[in-house]
């Protein structure tokens, strides 16, 4: 009879054991929090570059345990949002502290909830400096101009306003119409990791008009420069009314970074159909 008894004790015994060392276990702690992100970028560098070798550019924000300091962090590094350069934002975040964090990323990752406010504070179009009439005015970054970007080259737009890309598909509006910029350099490329510095990236470009023939400086947003700024109302406008099927005009751009010098050079078609 004591023998029946003593199993099914061992038994629960075990599994009370077991429990409690699972309990022992450290768990991520998920909470959520307020962020404020700049309308201003800033500069970080990867985990390891010691050095500080490969400045990349960033994000600035403001989180709940350092509430009066900007601190960087990834474009990217908040899941389901996308930085636009130039917006000031109030985000609500998930903000997940990691029981076991990777030897080469932070112990914290966080996830958007909620857009609590999104409010556009820096101007798209910037001051060109008064001696910038051409592009060979134009002072180039060191290794530069280098292939790194490629952009949609061909924008339709009909007598209703409408712009069709190339591939058929249409632009929400005018207003939301973008203008892609696709990182084409291959990570096997020996320039791969000095193109990826903030020395190398496209914050603003300058646009040649083919209508007055003036060079205007517009700031781009993450996913490049929007149609818009590129082309702005006053010649959308005389494309839309005065253009004739089949009549085109080419715009020209050169991409700059943060320190207004010239990448590359980039152009694109508008056609009236």
């Amino acid at each position: 009879m004591n023998k029946l008894i003593t199993i099914p004790l061992l038994f629960i015994t075990c599994i009370f054991m077991t429990s409690c060392l699972n309990d022992d276990e450290p768990n991520d702690v998920v909470k959520e929090i307020r962020m404020e992100v700049s309308a201003e970028t800033g500069i970080t560098y990867h985990w390891g570059d010691d050095k500080k070798e490969h400045p990349i550019e960033c994000m600035l924000v403001k989180l709940p345990d350092n509430p009066t300091t900007w601190q960087p962090m990834m474009f990217g590094e908040i899941e389901d949002f996308t930085y636009e350069r130039g917006h000031e934002y109030h985000l609500s975040v998930l903000q997940t502290t990691l029981a076991n964090p990777p030897a080469d990323a932070s112990m914290y990752t966080y996830s958007l909830i909620k857009v609590l406010s999104d409010r556009l504070v820096v101007e798209p179009e910037v001051p060109v400096n008064k001696e910038i009439t051409s592009i060979d005015d134009i002072e180039y970054q060191e290794l530069c101009p280098f292939d790194k970007y490629a952009i949609e080259s061909l924008y339709y737009v009909n007598g209703d306003g409408k712009i069709t890309y190339s591939d058929g598909h249409s632009a929400p509006s005018y207003e939301n119409a973008r203008i892609y910029l696709e990182n084409v350099l291959p990570k096997d490329d020996p320039n791969w990791v000095t193109f990826q510095t903030v020395s190398y990236q496209a914050s603003y470009s300058y646009v040649f008009s083919p209508l007055t023939g003036k060079v205007r400086l517009v700031r781009n947003e993450s996913s490049g420069p929007m149609f818009k700024n590129v082309v702005p109302e006053n010649e959308y406008r005389h494309i839309v009314e005065n253009m004739v099927s089949g009549e085109e005009i080419q715009y020209v751009m050169v991409l700059a970074n943060v320190h207004k010098l010239g990448l590359q050079k980039v152009q694109f078609t508008v056609r009236k159909n």
